[in-house]
């Protein structure tokens, strides 16, 4: 969090120093004026006219039953550039501008959703939001608890294990479950996957 804040600091410093650099050694300090108010204008047209673009991609997108995920981030995207053009200083209107412009917002938000957005989700989802998904078992859990749920995992069918089945002949074979079940009894008490 402290670096985050650094960073947010470091910031309008170096916006300070640049534009007093460039405005002393370069162009002076009318034309420098001039140049922050022209690219707050100019970043306000591309803001507004990407802005438009955008909502029409999330519309199209939820029409066609998709999550406008991309489309959000770069919404998301869109009002920061908009801050960042609207702040004085050569920095943050460079900031702006590659965030605005889609050549360089897709390979940013490409970066921010592999690196920042999935493992979060995974983080805070435990595996499920990238696609590991577990077939049996719970990650953490005993070796006891694991196995017992790898048997019943799909609904209730017996694993059979190597030895617990014999075929004798072509037409009849005799599978033993281990567990001595009278068939007048409907339900196990102790068995809590007994049907």
């Amino acid at each position: 969090m402290l670096r985050w804040i650094l960073a947010l600091l470091l910031i309008p410093f170096l916006d300070a120093i640049l534009l007093g650099f460039v405005a002393t050694a370069y162009i002076g300090w009318v034309p420098m004026v001039l140049l922050v108010v022209l690219t707050g204008l100019v970043g306000m047209l591309l803001v507004r006219a990407e802005g438009r673009r955008t909502i029409g991609k999330m519309q199209r997108s939820l029409a066609e039953g998709r999550p406008p995920t991309n489309e959000l981030l770069d919404g998301g995207f869109l009002i920061a550039s908009g801050a960042f053009l609207l702040t004085p200083g050569l920095v943050t209107d460079l900031i702006g501008f590659l965030l605005v412009v889609p050549v360089t917002r897709v390979p940013i938000r490409a970066a921010l959703k592999r690196y920042v957005i999935v493992p979060y989700a995974d983080k805070k989802a435990g595996g499920f939001a990238s696609g590991n998904v577990w077939t049996f078992g719970f990650p953490g859990g005993s070796a006891d608890e694991d196995e017992t749920r790898a048997r019943w995992s799909d609904g209730g069918t017996y694993d059979l294990g190597e030895d617990d089945y014999s075929v004798d002949s072509d037409e009849s074979y005799t599978v033993e479950f281990g567990d001595e079940r009278t068939d007048d009894a409907d339900v196990d008490d102790e068995d809590p996957y007994a049907r």
